[in-house]
């Protein structure tokens, strides 16, 4: 009788610990997609610029990129809950600093602290389910944990028109202080200290610096191009010093024992390839959904509640789909799903670069309809064919490689496109006229927006092409085994 209630009470705290990493999750993803609906007001009551603006959400994924592999490590060596913690509680005091900046230089200090807290979240909240529910119910934690990151995703777009229409920006980012500090409590109560294996010597920190100057010097120097000083001095030193970084971190993880990133694992074809193609459609996912704000308020002048219905349809769209490309991937294999997710989001590229001022509702659900779809098809079987191509004693390494493309893709996604977007906008002004997002014509805002996916599709159409070399590969291998 006691070893009975013994495993009912086991079993309720592990749907507690699940509910815990589940809010993180939750809120990781919620605030991703939330901030962007924000982005064209904030360029006017901030009394800043595009260029500027943009590293708001940039700054956010820039520590991701960072932090990724330095916080999967860490988790190996410290208690996973007072980590996990540490990142709630940074997440929630970095979310009231950015509801009370009064200065768009604040707001992104802020958020540059805001996504050191998401790191912790993101990384460490599926591997305390992993190691909290037993192998017959793992699979079903994770899916819970996937599902709610997905909900995330979708009210984000939704949430931020309703708070911004409302109660002004602020709200976006006040509403994560209860909500956090309920996951707090709730991760004091229910998530187990687990085990550590502290050990100082472990962590590479040389090379954790060297990725963190490397990759700040690099998105530095991108973003003075699209301020127009790309004949500056400094902005050739920032890209001297990134090159200089990159040899030098790929050189100490060669010498290292206990490397951030394991260069051994990139023999595999299958496993740089699918990387590749994951930076790839993350960068473009992330320029569709940080410049569609600014199209749909400031060319068709929709309300912020508008826009945020309008761009909500795009991750239930995939949400959608997804639970079908999953079932489908597993009964075709990856490499022929994600092929065709990246067909579908070929032509999504090019549909979205016919927007135009005489958009209508239908004709703009029409267009997104092959994004969408194609994100629902792609995200998953690339994902399932990333964690499938190593041995399984390196699933956490691959896992956390996956969400190292992918913060590294976001932030390439903004730089891009802002580069592109602000450019070509301001090419259409008159000679000597400065470039403000808020005050341009709408018919140069179309036509930045148009010319800039003309070129995005020539970058997916190298997608594509890797796609389809790996399915061939992948016939090829079936051809000769049933010879």
């Amino acid at each position: 009788m006691k070893s009975q209630e013994a495993s009912e009470t086991a079993i309720s705290k592990q749907w507690w610990v699940l509910l815990a990493v589940s809010l993180g999750t939750f809120l990781f993803s919620l605030d991703v997609h939330i901030v962007n609906l924000a982005l064209p007001t904030l360029v006017e009551d901030l009394h800043s610029d595009f260029a500027t603006v943009e590293w708001v959400p940039m700054s956010y994924f820039l520590v991701l990129a960072i932090l990724v592999l330095c916080v999967a490590r860490l988790g190996d060596m410290w208690s996973k809950k007072w980590l996990y913690m540490i990142g709630l509680a940074a997440f929630t005091i970095s979310s009231l600093i950015c509801g009370i900046a009064t200065t768009i230089n604040l707001l992104i200090a802020a958020r540059i602290f805001q996504g050191i807290g998401a790191v912790f979240i993101a990384v460490l909240a599926p591997v305390i389910a992993t190691e909290v529910f037993p192998d017959a119910k793992r699979g079903l934690a994770l899916g819970i944990i996937t599902s709610t990151g997905w909900v995330g995703v979708s009210l984000g777009p939704t949430a931020g028109g309703v708070l911004i229409e409302h109660l002004g920006w602020r709200s976006v980012f006040l509403v994560n202080v209860p909500i956090c500090s309920i996951g707090i409590v709730l991760a004091m109560l229910a998530v187990p200290r687990g085990s550590s294996n502290r050990s100082d010597a472990d962590f590479d920190f040389w090379g954790a610096l060297i990725l963190a100057i490397t990759l700040t010097c690099l998105f530095l120097g991108i973003t003075r191009i699209q301020g127009e000083d790309l004949d500056g001095k400094i902005t050739w030193v920032l890209f001297v010093i990134a090159v200089m970084g990159c040899v030098s971190f790929l050189w100490s993880q060669k010498q290292s024992d206990r490397p951030l990133l394991n260069l051994s694992l990139f023999r595999s074809r299958e496993l740089s390839f699918r990387l590749l193609l994951s930076l790839i459609y993350y960068a473009f996912a992330t320029a569709v959904m940080f410049i569609l704000p600014f199209f749909i308020k400031l060319v068709k002048h929709y309300s912020e509640q508008q826009v945020g219905l309008l761009i909500a349809v795009l991750p239930i769209l995939a949400i959608c789909v997804g639970t079908v490309a999953g079932y489908l991937a597993d009964r075709f294999g990856e490499r022929s799903i994600s092929t065709i997710g990246m067909t579908l989001l070929l032509i999504g590229c090019l549909t979205i670069s016919t927007f135009s001022q005489e958009l209508t509702v239908k004709g703009y659900l029409l267009r997104m309809l092959p994004f969408g779809i194609g994100c629902g098809f792609f995200q998953p079987s690339n994902q399932s064919a990333i964690m499938g191509s190593i041995p399984p004693q390196y699933l956490s390494v691959a896992s956390g490689l996956w969400f190292f493309s992918q913060a590294l893709g976001q932030v390439m996604g903004i730089t891009l496109i802002g580069i592109l977007f602000s450019r070509l906008s301001a090419s259409q002004l008159p000679v000597d006229t400065q470039f403000s997002v808020t005050t341009a014509p709408v018919e140069a805002l179309v036509f930045g927006e148009q010319v800039s996916f003309r070129i995005v599709s020539a970058i997916l159409v190298i997608g594509l092409v890797i796609c389809g070399f790996l399915w061939q590969r992948q016939n090829q291998r079936l051809r000769i085994n049933r010879t």
